[in-house]
Parts: structure tokens; C-alpha cells; sequence
């Protein structure tokens, strides 16, 4: 048997996978969800949130440092109720830090 590999794109790929579909889904919404939050969160803290995975209700951000999740974790309530105003349905955002 003769194969030939042929590169594809990434569209390509998680178009031809629910799984990779499905993933790249997600990881487009959480992208989405933090940009809808991004001017209730101070300039100076912006760049150390990122978005992180959706589990159903829940989200998660990453944060740079503990100082920085402190900060965040203050603001949970109004990020929560923002997002609902828009449509999304997250009754909890949960804060990972990376080391």
C-alpha cells in the first residue's frame, strides 16, 4: 500500500475532527468571553489574565501571580453578572495561576 501524507491546515484539520471542532469551539468562546470582560479589569492587570478552558458553567482564567489573582478574585462578581447580561451562562469562574 502506497500513502501519501499531504499537509493540512489547522482548519482543515479540526474540520475534519468533532474533536478538534468542538476544542477549537471553545477555546474561540473563552477568547470571546475575556474580551467581553476586558475593560471591567484595570489596564494594569490585563496582561496577566488570560483565557483558560470552559467546563460547562464554568470558566477558568489564568493568572500570572497570586497578587494579580487577588486582584481578580475581587472583581469575580461583576466579570459573572457582565457575562450574563451577554448571553453566556457561567455561575462561577474559577482562577488557575501559572507558575
Amino acid at each position: 500500500m502506497n500513502r501519501r501524507h499531504q499537509a493540512v491546515t489547522l482548519l482543515q484539520a479540526t474540520e475534519g475532527s468533532p474533536t478538534l471542532a468542538k476544542l477549537a469551539a471553545l477555546t474561540r468562546e473563552s477568547t470571546e468571553r475575556l474580551k467581553a470582560v476586558e475593560l471591567l479589569i484595570p489596564a494594569t492587570l490585563r496582561p496577566a489574565i488570560q483565557a483558560g478552558p470552559i467546563e460547562g458553567p464554568t470558566w477558568c482564567l489564568l493568572v500570572r501571580s497570586n497578587a494579580a489573582a487577588a486582584k481578580v478574585r475581587q472583581l469575580l462578581p461583576a466579570l459573572q453578572a457582565h457575562l450574563r447580561t451577554r448571553g453566556w451562562e457561567v455561575n462561577s469562574i474559577r482562577l488557575k495561576i501559572q507558575t
